[in-house]
Parts: C-alpha cells; structure tokens; sequence
C-alpha cells in the first residue's frame, strides 16, 4: 500500500466531548469489562491504522502494575502543530475533541478501523488520566490529561533521530465510570493475536509488568497462518489451506479457508481489522458465492444428478474453517462498537473474488473439490433427518413440556428476563432442586447420565438424543437454523452438576452443546455455572458453608482448632433446604457467568477437549497436569 502524507490540514473537527462522560455505554458499549477492553482496542487500532497506511511496523501493548495501559507504535505519530481551524495543537484536538481525526478525507488512510476520530477521545475522556508522546520531526512531544481535559500544555521534552517517529498513550480507566478497572491478560493477547494474524509481518509486543508475562505475535503467512492455527486441533480434508486475495472497486479482499472432517462450522471475519462478531455484507457474499461455486462444479462433476436439489449453504460449510478480511475506504459498521458490517457494495466484491479464486482452485484441484462435495452430500443427507428430528424440539404450547422425557418442572412467571432454568445432573439432585427452588421464578430440569458429545456428531444424531431434545425444547430458542434468541423461555440458563470429575464431564458436555449450537446465549449472557459448596461444617446449631479448601482452611485459622467437615460428593447428599441456601438463592448463591471474550480460544479448547484427535488432548492434559485442584481417585 502507497505511503500517504499526514499533516495538520487533514484532521477534520466535527464536534465536541461533552456527551462522553454522561453516557459512556453510547460510545463503548458497556462500562463493564468489554467497555473496558474497548479503550485498549481504541489506541490499538489507531496503531493498527498507520501500519495499514505503511508507516508502522512494530507495536508494543504494556499493562503497567498502576492498572494503567499504554501504546507504542513506531508510525508517523500524531500530528502536533497549530490546527488551522481550532488554534490549539492538532494532537490535543484529537484528543479532546469528538469526531476530530484525520480518517475522513481518505487522503491520509486508504483504510481505517478507528472510529472515525471519536476512539483515542473517548478513550481520554474515560481515562482518570492519560499522557500522550509523540515522537516526530525529531522532537519528542508530551501532554497528559485529566478525565479528558489538558492537565499540563503540549511541551517539547527531547530531541530524537528525525527516522525515529511514533506515538505512545498511556491511560487509567477511571473508576467513576467503570464497573472494574483491572485488565485481562487473556483477553488482551486474544485480539493482539488476531491483529497479528490480519496484518502480516507486523510486530506485535505485549508485556504485563503485574505478572511479569509477555507475548510475541508476527505472523509471515497472514491468513494461511490464521486457518492453520485454527485447525492444528483437528484433522484436515485437504492438506493445505486454501488463499486467495483481490480487489475490487477500492475494497480488498483476503481470504483463506480449509475443511476439515469436523462437523462444526468456524467462520471469522474482520472489516479493516476490526473483528466482526455479527457478520454482515462480506460474510454474505462470500457464502453466496460459496454456494454457487461449490454447486457449479458438483453439477460439472456428475456428482449431483439432474433432478436432485442443490446442497444448501450449510451443507457445504459443514467442518469449514475460514477467515475473511475485508478493507475498504469507508467502512459502515452497525452500532458503534463495529459488531456488523453494512456496506451493501462489499457484497458483490467479495462474492465476485471469491467465485473467480475458487472456481479456479477447484479446476486446478479436482481432488479437493471431490472430497468437498462429498462431504456436502454426506451433510445433506444427514440435514433431512436433522429437520425430522428438529420437528420434535419446535414447543408449540407450554402444556407440551410436561410430556417431554426430560421432565421440566416449569416456573410460573413468564417474564424470560425473570425465569430461570437450572439444568441438574440427575434425578436425586433434580428431586432436592424441585422441593428447594422458588417454584415462582425457577425451573428445573434434570439430566439422566452424560449428554452427547455434540463435538463428534452430526446435527440429525444429536436432535435423535432424548436429553438433548428435552433440552432445546424447555430453552425455546431451537437450534441451527431455526435458533432464535428472542424465544428464550429463560434469561438464566444455570448448569448445577457435582462437584467432582463426572460433574466437571457433564457441565463440560453441556458447554460444548451451547458454544456449537446456541452461541448467542453464552454472547447474551444467558448461561451460568453454579457454585454448590464442598464442605459443611457444624457448630452447635450453626452450620458454615466452604466452597474451597482455601475458605476452609481460612476459617479453621480464624476459630484456631481444626473440625470435622462434611465433604459434599454429590448434590444430591443435599436436602432441599440446604441446595436452596447455598446454591439456588439468589440472596446467598454465587453464580459464575460464562462469558466469551476470546471466541478463537474457546473453540480450540472445545476442539481439543472434546474432539477426535488424542494428540493434541495429550498435550493439553500434560502441559496443564500441575493446575488441576480437584482429582478423585478410586482405591
């Protein structure tokens, strides 16, 4: 890509920060921990921006033991003189004023994922405090700010090699606004890795000085690198990822994807770097020309006669593994944390590249399209018996429930936001669960044994499983195709399992289900894992309640003798009082909610805990063997 000019007569003011502070959740999302992270995305992406320009190579994220976090790139940097239009410097117009930016004009970014100029102010203007340096025209600039205000003027304090350019923030989120203030490792090396991913050959750096951690991210392969990762936990269909780039009308497009003998579909897509969880335009059209392409050379091919229906879309990407990269000049995201992409010409860009490369790749690889269209017959015989069994899931009225093998036992109100489901590892847990819940806002369905391992079975063997169908039917919501997230019967969807091997087994199995099946109830929110106690200890007519041997060991210190202590196997050596006390009341529960901020390493988790391949899963246990707390042996 051209390198652009960037200079103080490109940045626009739209207007100013006042609303920031007062509705923080318009700007960012939420003012919890993904609101939080956002403002670390903000200065990324901006950083991100001036390698997609060609001024950047090397980025560096800290995490400092202050709790705050900064930015380093070595791009052009900020610019710092006077504002033609304002009078103040440019730098601090970026920085207090909304909409003020240079990603307007498109003359100094082709393509920008930041949020048009409002990010970096948003950032500041959320921050208790944020410093900014600018290294550029061999002088080193410095500003810092308050809650979004200038604290000190833009001074020069160095000079530097005129070749040594860049930018570095430095911000504290601020406590007034923000519900928790302490960064996520885990979550911060996830959307570095993916950044790295995007951007091929660019240095990433992350470093936490809490911890004394630190990750390297440069991936030459770009894409190909991308599928690779994703599917080194699985067993390919073909041997190499198949890759392809093109541009159309101003969009790029990039794209390399690879089937797999799963059954599970993994398709990311990003828009300008900025990962699209929703999809949009893009994803659209390169499902369509997928379809087209796929069905073109089947017919071709002899191997769908004439007379037989199309393979759907789903059929075809039963098992694929892709990643799609769009960039374009002016990107339409819906809602303001970039979630979906909406700009209807990239549509037809994407299904024109994309149907020319893989209808090429196909000509070229008769195998792999062989192996692919099989593999989409397999999945379109097996879809007529999934809609067969999915019938059976479809609830038409709430008496149909009591019939099911599952036996719900419903709640009376039918507010979902109000409900709650607590799904229960067998019929003695389920029997204290009925008597001990709160009949008016909690139901409870009990599971008999393990539930399928949906990672290794398809959709028709999974809606042919009886706990499984009971399942989706109490949820309302059915599943694949059909799945809809405003028929959710519940808002609290709460996996009570023992709190031992098998229990860790089952609710393990359960997450799987949700992860593969009903992804947007994890992505609202809706899916919690409940914490029973391990111990009871009595004291007289006192009974005390530990859910670790650290709270046990703890409270034995503080009464300074040690006790007998009940050690709870099973939820069912619990009498209904005692389930409804310590895990069912919301007054004294504690409930852990099951949340999705790294989706990559979630899937390659599920894929090497529970898919087919025994390597990987070897490695896992051996590598993570020294973590594990609880492990119940049989003498």
């Amino acid at each position: 890509m051209a390198r652009l000019g960037y200079d103080e007569s490109q940045i626009q003011v739209l207007e100013g920060l006042e609303a920031v502070r007062r509705r923080p959740g318009m700007y960012i999302g939420s003012t919890g921990p993904r609101g939080l992270h956002h403002l670390i995305w903000e200065v990324v992406d901006n950083a991100v921006d001036e390698a997609l320009a060609g001024r950047c190579t090397a980025i560096t994220v800290t995490l400092h033991a202050d709790g705050s976090c900064s930015v380093r790139d070595n791009g052009g940097g900020i610019p710092v003189g006077i504002h033609p239009k304002v009078g103040k410097p440019t730098v601090e117009v970026v920085l207090t004023m909304l909409h003020a930016g240079g990603k307007f004009d498109g003359q100094a970014y082709k393509v920008s994922g930041g949020l048009h100029g409002v990010g970096v102010s948003v950032v500041n203007a959320l921050s208790e405090w944020l410093e900014v340096e600018v290294r550029r025209e061999g002088r080193i600039h410095r500003q810092r700010y308050r809650r979004g205000k200038p604290d000190t003027d833009l001074e020069v304090v160095g000079t530097t090699d005129p070749a040594d350019t860049g930018t570095y923030v430095r911000f504290k989120p601020d406590p007034e606004i923000f519900e928790e203030t302490e960064f996520k490792y885990d979550v911060v090396v996830g959307r570095l890795r993916e950044i790295a991913l995007l951007n091929s050959g660019l240095y990433i750096e992350l470093k936490d000085e809490r911890t004394g951690e630190r990750n390297l991210f440069q991936f030459m392969g770009g894409l190909r690198s991308f599928v690779a990762l994703l599917n080194r936990t699985k067993e390919p269909l073909h041997p190499e990822p198949i890759s392809y780039k093109g541009e159309r009308d101003g969009v790029e497009v990039e794209m390399a994807l690879q089937w797999t003998t799963s059954y599970v579909e993994t398709l990311y897509s990003f828009a300008n770097t900025i990962h699209t969880h929703e999809g949009g335009t893009h994803e659209a059209g390169f499902k369509m020309a997928l379809t087209r392409v796929v069905n073109d050379y089947a017919r071709k091919a002899n191997l769908i006669k004439n007379g037989e229906e199309n393979l759907s879309g789903d059929d075809i990407r039963e098992g694929l593994t892709a990643v799609l990269s769009v960039k374009l000049p002016e990107p339409q995201f819906e809602g303001q944390t970039k979630t979906k992409l909406g700009n209807s010409e990239v549509r037809g860009v994407v299904d024109s590249v994309t149907g020319e490369a893989l209808a090429t790749y196909f000509e070229e690889n008769p195998q792999v399209a062989r192996r692919v269209v099989e593999k989409a017959i397999t999945a379109m015989r097996a879809r007529e018996a999934a809609r067969k069994a999915r019938e059976l899931t479809r609830r038409k009225s709430a008496l149909e429930v009591t019939a099911l093998p599952g036996k719900l036992t419903d709640c009376t109100v039918r507010d979902p936001a109000m409900a709650e489901l607590f799904i229960v590892e067998g019929d003695s847990a389920g029997g204290s669960a009925k008597q001990g819940r709160d009949r008016r806002f909690q139901a409870v369905l009990p599971l008999r044994g393990k539930i399928l391992n949906v990672e290794k079975a398809r959709l028709d063997k999974i809606l042919a499983h009886d706990e499984i169908r009971a399942l989706i039917t109490a949820i309302g919501t059915g599943i694949g195709e059909d799945f809809d997230i405003q028929k959710a019967r519940y808002h609290k969807i709460i996996l009570m399992t023992d709190a031992d091997v098998d229990g860790a087994h089952i609710r393990t199995l359960l997450l799987t289900f949700f992860f593969r099946y009903m992804k947007p109830l994890i992505e609202a929110g809706y899916v919690y894992i409940a914490q029973p106690p391990l111990y009871l200890v009595r004291m007289g007519k006192e009974e005390h309640y530990f859910y670790d041997d650290d709270q046990l060991e703890a409270f034995f210190r503080q009464i300074g003798k040690r006790m007998p202590a009940q050690r709870f196997k099973g939820l069912g050596e619990m009498n209904a009082e005692q389930l409804w006390e310590t895990t069912m009341n919301p007054e004294t529960r504690t409930l852990l909610q099951v949340t999705l901020e790294d989706a990559m390493a979630a899937d390659q988790i599920f894929s090497i805990l529970m898919g087919s391949r025994v390597e990987p899963r070897r490695e896992f246990i051996e590598q993570h063997a020294r973590k594990v707390r609880f492990l119940d042996t049989i003498g």
